[in-house]
């Protein structure tokens, strides 16, 4: 019983969630409404069918943000990194989001961490949104929704976007196709800098934190790093990350971290990298939405009788997979 009346108020959650206005939400969030934004990525999580109306209001009003990932593996602190990092920008007057992409409860399949626990310092201030979603078993570190989620935080006029992934090791290199600046945190004693060389995370830093500086081992940290990058070639005006060492409780280094990640951005807006940035993310947005609407055309068909069909033809040696494939999109 307990759970029948569980999914009734999901489904009316839901219900009320899909007749709201989009642009009296995103106005409301773009005055300081955090219920409004919350709920409007809130939509984006609940896959709701008022999604695509909300992000016809949200694309004129996007592109203004600061995207920065942080990315590493556990226990080299990177909330404790992130909410530094906040303090920094706020000590600015920037207003910041965070998103924080947390393992999936496997009962309830939400994140397992709530904002509630992160970043205690920053849960008064409305100047700062910070959301915990769900990874729900998506490999690459971040929840399917996260694109979606940083277009409605940009729209709501944010100047600064963070996104904190699982650290999943070599998967995580899929932050780099959603910031404008990539941040590698790794810590002394954990092996990371030889991790991050195996996991191909080197290719996608803009910046390496070696995190937790006071303890021992740092210096060596740093050596590796510094080796590793001089295998690498760096063309002129090519831009090659920079070390950053810091003790995020302590707030030791985190000036110089924003400041690298300041040049970072100047560097992208200068070259042009950063439009080339935003071209690509854009070019896998639109690929991963219309790759789900094909997987739900496919899955809406009568009994999917059609796709059954073509795969017992392919199995038999009837057909080649190219022209099943053919086939099943032309219809």
């Amino acid at each position: 019983m307990t759970e029948q009346r569980s999914a009734r108020l999901q489904q009316a959650r839901r219900a009320r969630r899909a007749t709201s206005d989009p642009e009296e939400l995103i106005n409301a969030a773009r005055a300081g409404d955090q219920r409004a934004l919350a709920r409007l990525v809130s939509l984006v999580e609940d896959e709701s069918a008022a999604l695509p109306a909300v992000m016809k209001v949200v694309a004129p009003m996007t592109g203004h943000a600061q995207i920065i990932g942080l990315t590493g593996s556990p226990g080299v602190g990177k909330s404790t990194v992130t909410a530094a990092l906040v303090r920094c920008f706020r000590a600015q007057g920037l207003r910041v989001g965070v998103l924080a992409v947390d393992p999936s409860s496997p009962f309830s399949g939400g994140a397992l961490l709530g904002d509630r626990i992160r970043m205690q310092d920053h849960a008064t201030d409305d100047q700062v949104f910070i959301r915990s979603m769900a990874s729900r078993g998506h490999l690459g570190g971040l929840s399917w929704a996260t694109p979606q989620a940083l277009r409605i935080l940009d729209a709501a006029g944010f100047d600064v976007i963070m996104i904190e992934t699982v650290g999943v090791g070599q998967a995580e290199v899929e932050i780099a196709s959603l910031a404008d600046s990539s941040l590698v945190v790794v810590a002394p004693g954990l092996g990371d800098s030889i991790q991050a060389a195996k996991a191909g995370i080197l290719e996608i830093a803009d910046v390496f934190i070696v995190n937790k500086s006071d303890r021992p081992g740092t210096q060596e940290v740093i050596r590796d790093l510094r080796t590793m990058l001089a295998m690498a070639s760096y063309g002129p005006g090519e831009w090659k990350p920079p070390i950053i060492a810091t003790t995020a409780p302590s707030g030791e280094g985190i000036s110089d971290l924003a400041a690298a990640i300041s040049k970072h951005g100047s560097w992208l807006a200068d070259t042009g990298a950063l439009g080339d940035r935003r071209r690509a993310r854009a070019r896998e947005e639109i690929s991963a939405i219309a790759l789900t609407e094909l997987r739900q055309r496919m899955g809406d068909l009568p009994g999917e009788s059609r796709l059954e069909e073509l795969a017992a033809r392919v199995a038999a040696g009837e057909l080649d997979p190219y022209s099943a494939a053919d086939e099943l999109i032309s219809g």
